[in-house]
């Protein structure tokens, strides 16, 4: 099939199109139509006289004022004297009769400062609400209530009075309101106080707050108060969700730093300082993903993290499946040599990525299908890229914990870190499943990383922000016990999140680690403690 392209100022007109569609269906009268003097008002003189006779032209629009505006607004208006003509292509025409002229060579540009430049936007926006269209229409709607403009009451009561839409009616019922807030009859301006408590977005009572100040009528005072109370309500409902929304997204992403970390240190007892620097191996192996995509498969952009998902996690097993072989394995049951060594593996992995990839931040782009988000509330949005991130981190725990306690490699871990000698009695190769528990969660760490390429940026710094918090997770929930390390994950993400709304951030952080201070030194086993032979040794 032949794909057509559309000049630039195609492109610009059809988005507007629609608006000049509605109004030839409404059938305005020939009273009403483009006239020259209209065309010659709107284009030359002083700034107020043009603004002053756009805004009578909306006041009974037509199609070809429509067309015109979008003429203008795309500079393709010139004048000649008196003569106005549109000018697309080196083509001139007649805004009135449409038909081809010649273009004079004496012709001049009609100059729009930025003031004239803003009304013909918002006339072109209003225009809108005639639209065929109803995204369109709502769209211009919610326009019209945020920044009410009088001089769109005409055009908005028309579009009021044709339209079918629930959704779409009820938000020009709103907009309504707003642009008759500052009517000068007390009735008028209490019926909109009323209607607009059911509009509960900051922008409203923005208006109402502005309205009360200069109301001087005691009735209307009393229902602007009512209807600000009702809106404020609204809003702190919205915040608390907000926050609680934003603690559990939080909760998420410290579950799956922490849940590769729950092996390496809970089940095995390696205190590994360079967790944070696998995780950013996952991240960069995100962002190698992407970047191959974008140049072999652009096409297929939107499914490179299905491929990301697992090569982050042979990335960071990898890795930590040769740093287990090269080093830790000879360093089992000397914590204090093993943390200094992670220590300097973490500078060295850090010092090369930043020699292959640079000491700069690489951004890494979310799929089509991630982007945007939920809007619930006014004031409250769920993004789709933390809605995934919190269902992944779900799905990882779901398949690690199946993976410990339902499969025979995880009944072999399970049984070379409660009792080594016996397992290796039973003939179990213990070298061979610490190199395969170290690389699971390593691998876990990997599939942090990329989680968190999709909320920031990648860069060779960013384990470094969730180390500290994957190990407060792991103490506080329980050295070896997964459970307590998802309550604790959702604990600490959602006290961080709530304390912030009320000291800030800093010292929501410190509140939180005297907390864990504290906990530590009434039960220092942490949430759940281990139980059975392990707990003995």
């Amino acid at each position: 099939m032949t794909r057509f392209s559309f000049p630039t100022w195609q492109r610009t007109w059809l988005t507007h199109a629609a608006c000049v569609v509605a109004l030839s269906v409404l059938g305005q009268s020939a009273a009403f139509a483009l006239t020259p003097e209209q065309a010659r008002a709107l284009t030359m003189g002083d700034t107020d006289a043009r603004v002053a006779a756009l805004q009578q032209a909306l006041a009974a629009p037509d199609e070809k004022t429509a067309a015109f505006m979008q003429a203008m607004a795309d500079d393709a208006v010139k004048v000649n004297g008196t003569q106005v003509l549109i000018v697309r292509e080196g083509k001139a025409f007649d805004p009135v009769s449409g038909l081809a002229l010649a273009l004079p060579d004496s012709a001049e540009d009609v100059i729009n400062n930025n003031r004239m430049r803003g009304e013909i936007d918002a006339a072109l926006s209003a225009l809108q609400l005639l639209s065929p269209d109803a995204a369109l229409r709502l769209a211009a709607a919610n326009s019209v209530l945020k920044e009410p403009d009088p001089t769109k009451l005409a055009m908005l009561e028309k579009a009021l009075a044709s339209e079918a839409d629930a959704g779409v009616k009820k938000q020009m019922q709103l907009a309504h309101a707003a642009l008759l807030l500052n009517s000068t009859k007390p009735e008028e301006r209490l019926a909109s106080a009323k209607t607009l408590a059911d509009s509960q977005t900051p922008d409203t009572q923005l208006l109402l707050n502005q309205r009360l100040s200069q109301e001087d009528n005691k009735q209307v005072r009393q229902q602007l108060e009512l209807s600000l109370h009702t809106i404020q309500a609204a809003l702190n409902w919205g915040e608390k969700l907000g926050a609680l929304f934003t603690g559990i997204s939080l909760g998420s992403i410290l579950l799956l730093v922490a849940l590769g970390l729950a092996i390496t240190y809970g089940l095995m007892g390696v205190i590994n300082m360079a967790h944070g620097e696998l995780m950013m191996i996952g991240a960069y192996a995100t962002y190698v993903v992407q970047g191959l995509f974008r140049h072999y498969l652009p096409g297929m952009f939107d499914a490179y993290l299905l491929v990301a998902v697992p090569a982050s996690f042979l990335a960071a097993a990898l890795v930590g499946a040769v740093l287990e072989r090269l080093v830790l394995r000879h360093l089992y049951g000397r914590p204090l040599e093993t943390l200094l060594a992670t220590w300097g593996i973490s500078l060295m992995l850090m010092q090369g990525v930043r020699s292959i990839f640079g000491a700069q931040n690489v951004g890494v782009e979310n799929p089509s299908w991630m982007s945007g988000g939920v809007q619930l509330l006014a004031n409250l949005s769920l993004p789709y890229n933390r809605l995934v991130i919190i269902g992944f981190a779900l799905f990882v725990l779901v398949g690690m914990t199946l993976l410990i306690s339902k499969t025979r490699l995880g009944l072999f871990v399970r049984g070379v870190t409660q009792n080594r000698p016996m397992a290796s009695a039973l003939g179990v190769n213990t070298a061979r499943i610490d190199t395969y528990a170290f690389s699971l969660g390593c691998g876990i760490a990997g599939l942090a990383g990329c989680a968190l390429s999709q909320i920031g940026n990648v860069g060779p710094d960013l384990g470094q922000s969730y180390i500290v918090d994957a190990f407060m997770v792991v103490v506080l929930g329980g050295v070896g016990q997964l459970a307590g390390t998802v309550y604790a994950a959702m604990g600490l993400g959602l006290m961080n999140k709530l304390l912030e709304g009320v000291a800030g951030a800093v010292l929501a952080k410190i509140a939180v680690l005297i907390f864990i201070i504290v906990f530590i030194q009434k039960r220092p086993q942490g949430i759940f403690a281990m139980k059975g032979r392990s707990a003995e040794a």
